[in-house]
């Protein structure tokens, strides 16, 4: 056991995929196989994570389906059953009272207007608990669904990104927080000076306002990003209050660590205001034994071929079929996908001179999950805290329920003993449990400086 440092406190996210992130996670005879659309389920996993302490529940989307072949679709469920997100956290607000509620929504394919207006709703239902994590898409399918042809080209989604992201954080400051008087004797509703319209005119936005909602408890939604690509990381420097990210190693995570925190201090921003959340896939047993039967049960239960098909859609949608599976990755073009998840699983394969089979297989079963006993994941997770590789983790489960169980009545219990994670939420909202301020509108900020 690593002896505990108290001077920061861990943060902890539950990124729920249902049934689970492993690709057969469905079948697995503990699953609940329709757990994407199975609200009761979903109720009990995130009042789970609640139970824990854990900071926030996060659950991503896609807005297409990106298989194409019907013989791996029709063994898939991640892809083609879920909730769409702000709708699920919305219910999952009534059913919770602290844990944060984040939910993924495209600058690609959304409007600035629309989904200003989803987060500032969220946040008011959950009483402070909303977040939004920004992304940009990943592949054709998506763009299909909107009328275009192909995916948006890297750079120019992330040009319109950053002013994408403008536009929402001005919408959200429409009424300053004490607009709204609702005066019944006088009849004022609001103080109409207290009002401001955007009037935004950009390359690609052109937006009036005001949002027809108050400022939301929070004052803006937290923001999530979770690009590692150069303009990436630029984009998340300026504007995230939190960084998804994953890496291979603590040397990588460190490295990158202290890149986000340069760049955030060079774009004028408190690096302590930048949490930088890796992310940590885990298989717990009470022995060593017992955490890699459970893999080895769960592993068993991967086709091939789907194991394939997702190799070649995070490397970009490339057509792996006129290669050798037990051949070397070949040279590959620049993805328009997922720039950074194309870097690691190449630099994956050259490393260990893997064949397409053998990557294809640790892709899927994510080879760098940490299968161990609760003292083992706990050591893991203070080693990466304590070096300043994390300010905590995006908490990743295989197959759901039993591995958040798992992490939740195992390993977080160590990581409290050692006075490293909350045994109470300390703040209401989402923000104030990640130590990050309530930000000030853009127009209290221009007064105080007038």
């Amino acid at each position: 056991m690593i002896a505990a440092r108290r001077s920061r406190q861990l943060h902890l996210n539950a990124f729920l995929k249902p049934p689970g992130e492993f690709l057969a996670a469905w079948r697995h005879p503990n699953a609940v196989p329709d757990a994407g659309v199975n609200i009761r389920h979903l109720i009990e996993l995130a009042r789970t994570a609640e139970r824990a302490h854990f900071d926030a529940l996060f659950f991503a989307d896609l807005v297409g389906v990106p298989f194409a072949d019907q013989e791996v679709l029709r063994r898939v469920s991640v892809v083609n059953d879920s909730f769409e997100p702000t709708t699920l956290l919305a219910a999952l607000s009534t059913a919770t009272t602290r844990i944060g509620l984040i939910a993924t929504a495209s600058t690609t394919y959304n409007e600035p207007y629309h989904l200003a207006r989803t987060f500032a709703s969220l946040d008011h239902l959950s009483r402070g608990r909303a977040g939004w994590n920004l992304v940009t898409s990943l592949n054709d399918a998506e763009a299909r669904n909107f009328g275009l042809a192909e995916h948006v080209e890297h750079e120019e989604r992330y040009r319109r990104a950053a002013e994408f992201h403008e536009v929402v954080t001005g919408l959200w400051d429409s009424f300053d927080d004490d607009a709204f008087r609702y005066d019944q004797t006088s009849g004022i509703y609001f103080d109409d000076d207290k009002l401001h319209r955007l009037d935004h005119r950009g390359r690609y936005f052109s937006v009036t306002g005001p949002l027809n909602i108050p400022r939301s408890p929070q004052g803006r939604p937290v923001v999530v990003q979770a690009g590692s690509s150069e303009t990436g990381r630029s984009l998340a420097a300026a504007v995230a209050d939190v960084v998804f990210t994953q890496h291979p190693d603590a040397a990588a995570a460190r490295a990158f660590y202290v890149d986000i925190k340069a760049r955030a201090a060079a774009a004028g921003r408190d690096p302590d205001h930048v949490v930088v959340l890796p992310a940590l896939s885990t298989i717990v047993g009470r022995t060593l034994t017992e955490a890699e039967d459970k893999a080895d049960r769960l592993y068993a239960l991967l086709d091939p071929r789907v194991a394939l098909a997702d190799l070649a859609y995070w490397l970009g949608g490339v057509d792996l079929s006129a290669y050798p599976l037990d051949g070397p990755l070949p040279q590959l073009p620049l993805s328009n996908q997922s720039r950074s998840a194309q870097r690691l699983i190449v630099e994956r394969a050259r490393a260990r001179n893997l064949t397409i089979r053998e990557l294809a297989r640790g892709l899927a079963r994510d080879d760098r999950t940490i299968v161990s006993t609760p003292e083992g994941v706990a050591d893991h997770i203070q080693e990466w805290f304590e070096t300043q590789a994390a300010d905590g983790f995006n908490v990743i489960f295989p197959y759901l329920p039993e591995t958040l169980d798992d992490f939740a009545n195992l390993v977080i219990p160590h990581l409290q003993r050692r006075g490293l994670f909350r045994t109470s939420y300390q703040g209401r909202t989402l923000r104030e449990n990640l130590g990050l301020p309530r930000p000030a509108s853009r127009y209290a900020r221009g007064r105080a400086g007038a």
